[in-house]
């Protein structure tokens, strides 16, 4: 890896790696940028801890801090992904998830779609062992190939069909993050009730023009009502 550099020295690249690689192995990331990593993708999931064991991630609220920490102190990009709704998320959870991505300065380092992502139960998932989980859930779906699952919480299930339109509008006319971002805000805080909280200040946020993928769905994400209007 140390001739990398030298070799192509116009060559850039990402990876994707866990939040307890990052944290547990932070004396090679100065190599990644070194050699051309322009940007680390890492399924961080939740900032609740207790929906974290429930998905078995490995990796805890404060280790996600630390990865953010990690990455800035090498000035290596970290492009964080989400299911933000799952069946254990409220809506106070869900502004908690808004409220920190803001104060790490992570808005534009977040694709918007990751704010509205709802979680796939595929057949054979592991989360049907949990009785909580088979609770919410109805028969399988053979068009979808999922087990369709409602919240427990109605309010829930709303505001995220109302973040994914907010989304999908947004991206057909390319609106900078931050700004889809406050739109999202808006809407969850009028949907907790906390109407005072409407304005956020998004100044503080960092302006430098960050790498991304040009198609920012992953997997564990079911199809937006746009995506299955044009694959199907």
């Amino acid at each position: 890896m140390s001739t990398l550099p030298e070799n192509w020295p116009d060559l850039t690249y990402d990876v994707t790696i866990k939040v307890e690689h990052l944290v547990n192995h932070a004396e090679h990331l100065k190599t990644l940028k070194d050699t051309g990593c322009l940007f680390v993708t890492s399924a961080i999931e939740s900032v609740d801890d207790d929906i974290l064991e429930k998905l078995d991630k490995g990796h805890t609220r404060r280790d996600f801090f630390c990865a953010v920490e990690l990455c800035r102190n090498v000035d290596l990009g970290l492009n964080p992904t989400f299911v933000a709704f799952n069946p254990w998320i409220t809506l106070a959870g869900y502004r908690d998830l808004l409220q920190t991505i803001l104060e790490l300065d992570l808005v534009d380092a977040i694709a918007s779609i990751q704010l509205a992502i709802r979680l796939l139960i595929p057949e054979g998932s592991r989360l049907l062992e949990l009785p909580d989980v088979v609770a919410l859930t109805t028969e399988f779906d053979e068009e979808s190939l999922c087990y369709p699952w409602r919240h427990a919480d109605a309010r829930v299930d709303e505001i995220q069909v109302t973040v994914e339109a907010i989304v999908e509008e947004a991206c057909t006319f390319d609106l900078p993050r931050a700004e889809i971002f406050k739109r999202i805000w808006q809407e969850t805080v009028r949907a907790i009730g906390e109407r005072d909280q409407m304005e956020i200040d998004l100044s503080s946020q960092s302006s430098r023009k960050l790498p991304y993928l040009s198609e920012n769905w992953y997997c564990c994400a079911e199809p937006t009502k746009q995506q299955m209007e044009i694959f199907i």
